[in-house]
């Protein structure tokens, strides 16, 4: 097999393969590296690159199978992360001139349980500076490229992630998820990502943002792959209090069991109030899929959603501010500029409004599940109200409407985060400038199976996750 042929595995497929040593760990790496090689320059998603260093831990991957056979469900896969991931002894500079020679001295909960499934971590991937932008601009590290296409955003804040799992550089790669930041680059580079349950998977060592609404999670390529993944990385963490014991389950046991019986909400307000029609056409053809499969359609009115995304900007702006408070006192010019404006927001709202931010989430949380989840089993909406739009068309310097743009352009992700329930990333074809376009489907918390379950099914049935970018 060629470099390309072995760059185009699906994650679940590269893994099987060096099982049982038809492909070796070597093999993988060195396509992936040479795709980075390649293409980085044009895409601008890879933060850091050590080509001694991931070939290294691919020769004792190679070494470990051959003596005791594959130590998890990911040995030899080279993945890379998005760069807010710390582990010991490494630079973490989430996206950011702060943090340019930041080296933790602990190693994220993600990282070492994907280390335990055997995967590789061969780059660091480029983000939003801080996470603090769903578009993928950054002005201190530069701004990632569309492999669909490069005049285009890979939607953010974990813009390098997308680009480069759509870009065949690595196999998939951790995101993260406070507004979006999973579900957006999904929907821009026509990849899967989970955003799980408030509480699935530890936030311990991972840069924080905002603790209320902060997810860890994958960009994967299929649906399959992004359960592995997840699978690999979810359960409780006792360095992190914020995670549930709640059982994981296993999310490949009933992934193929379709939607048969299955009761799939539309709802009547809000998601589809302000969506461009092909990607209305998109989604309402997706639906007919489903139909199709044997799911019931229930139209269904969500209640309070609006009332969600107001709050859960309140908690995301204060919380940031908090976190950011010293750097912003101290060091303002080392900031981006889109991001230092955003950061600042959180100073001006009044303690007393956030209290009630945190006070009105379990009411609006419980107040969707009756309505919804009584009627349906999962909830289907756009993850992104537009088609992608350019880098130049999100540029806040170039652009008067920047910020009526960016409330829209995260309408629809925003709300989930704020009631912590897990949404599933899902491309399901392209918009008519040739970008994809894509839907999340939203279910009760800690039932990510059902999602995998319904995504797997769809994605079967259309071959949404078929095609790749040609760069």
């Amino acid at each position: 097999m060629s470099a390309d042929e072995i760059a185009a595995l699906s994650l679940t497929d590269v893994a099987a393969k060096i099982a049982v040593k038809e492909l070796s760990a070597v093999e993988a790496t060195e396509a992936s590296l040479d795709r980075i090689a390649r293409h980085n320059e044009a895409l601008n998603c890879v933060a850091h690159v050590d080509p001694d260093d991931a070939l290294a831990q691919a020769r004792r991957s190679d070494d470990v199978l051959a003596k005791d056979g594959p130590q998890g469900p990911l040995h030899g896969v080279p993945l890379a992360h998005k760069d807010m991931y710390y582990r010991a002894g490494r630079v973490s500079a989430c996206g950011s001139k702060i943090r340019t020679d930041y080296v933790p001295d602990i190693t994220s909960t993600a990282l070492k349980k994907l280390d335990a499934a055997g995967a590789l971590e061969v780059a660091r991937l480029q983000m939003v500076e801080f996470a603090t932008g769903p578009t993928g601009h950054n002005e201190m590290a530069g701004t990632p490229r569309n492999p669909w296409n490069t005049d285009h955003i890979t939607g953010g804040s974990s813009s390098g992630s997308g680009s480069a799992v759509a870009g065949r550089m690595v196999y998939g790669a951790l995101g993260s998820d406070t507004g979006g930041s999973i579900r957006i680059p999904a929907y821009c580079n026509g990849l899967v990502g989970m955003k799980a349950t408030y509480g699935r998977v530890s936030r311990y060592g991972a840069m924080p943002l905002s603790f209320s609404l902060d997810h860890v999670g994958p960009l994967c390529r299929t649906v399959t792959d992004c359960a592995v993944f997840t699978q690999a990385i979810a359960g409780h963490d006792p360095d992190d209090p914020t995670t549930s014991r709640e059982p994981v389950g296993d999310y490949l046991a009933d992934i193929e069991g379709g939607v048969k019986g299955l009761r799939l909400g539309v709802p009547s307000n809000h998601f589809f109030d302000d969506v461009d029609d092909d990607v209305r056409q998109a989604i309402e053809a997706s639906i007919e899929v489903f139909r199709k499969l044997g799911a019931e359609i229930v139209e269904v009115e969500v209640p309070g959603i609006k009332h969600g995304f107001a709050l859960g900007e309140v908690l995301g702006r204060v919380e940031a501010a908090t976190y950011h408070s010293t750097w912003l006192r101290e060091r303002p010019e080392d900031y981006g500029t889109q991001t230092r404006n955003r950061l600042m927001q959180g100073f001006y709202y009044p303690g007393t409004r956030y209290i009630e931010a945190l006070n009105m989430r379990g009411q609006l949380l419980s107040g969707f599940t009756d309505a919804v989840f009584s009627v349906a089993d999962m909830l289907i909406a756009p993850s992104v109200p537009m088609a992608v739009p350019t880098i130049a068309e999100t540029d806040m310097s170039a652009n008067q409407g920047f910020l009526d743009m960016i409330a829209r352009f995260g309408s629809c992700t925003r709300p989930f985060n704020f009631l912590g329930l897990p949404a599933l990333g899902v491309p399901c074809g392209f918009t008519g400038n040739g970008l994809p376009t894509g839907f999340q489907i939203v279910g009760r918390s800690f039932d990510e199976a059902t999602l995998f379950r319904a995504g797997r099914a769809f994605e079967r049935e259309t071959g949404c996750t078929d095609k790749a970018p040609a760069i």
